[in-house]
């Protein structure tokens, strides 16, 4: 086992750590197709969404850090999947891992917390949605139960090229 693998550590996200996610989130929007956000964002701009994630419900917010400098290595989030009160039991999943920590186990990490916390609540099903090309998100839901139930062609347009996403579902 190399000696260079930082522990890390998964708790849930704090309005101190607005700041430092919204960069790593400005990442994905500056420079990928994973989020169709092709604006960034100011701190400011994010409250509402860390807000909307408090640390009980079925909107969670889990954050990885490095246990020895405390810096976030990424994140993980469930939120509404539909606004209609018929959608109550469905929440949308997401992960995203800060640049230059991925392959060291912090996606998993964090799901693994984020589908522990919702383990008691009053829900059904959980899905994500993959921007394609992506087979380490895939293969990342794929290990944490979801399946693919179908893909939107060209339903998003960033970088002057439109992109498709990979829909997935797993039972809660």
């Amino acid at each position: 086992m190399s000696t260079e693998r930082t522990e890390v550590q998964v708790r849930p996200g704090v309005e101190a750590d607005l700041e430092a996610l919204t960069e790593l989130y400005n990442h994905y929007v500056r420079e990928t197709p994973i989020t169709f956000d092709t604006v960034v964002f100011t701190p400011e701009e994010r409250r509402p969404w860390l807000l909307s994630h408090p640390e009980d419900g079925p909107y969670r917010l889990k954050v990885a850090v490095s246990a020895d400098s405390q810096q976030i290595l990424g994140y993980a989030t469930s939120s509404p999947y539909r606004s209609k009160p018929a959608y109550e039991t469905s929440v949308e999943t997401t992960v995203y891992v800060a640049a230059g920590a991925g392959r060291r186990g912090v996606g998993t990490l964090l799901y693994k917390a984020l589908f522990e916390a919702l383990a008691g609540e009053d829900l059904h099903r959980a899905y994500a949605g993959i921007a394609q090309p992506n087979e380490a998100s895939a293969r990342l839901h794929e290990r944490f139960g979801f399946r693919h139930v179908g893909t939107y062609h060209e339903v998003g347009r960033k970088f002057g090229r439109y992109w498709d996403v990979a829909w997935y579902e797993r039972p809660l």
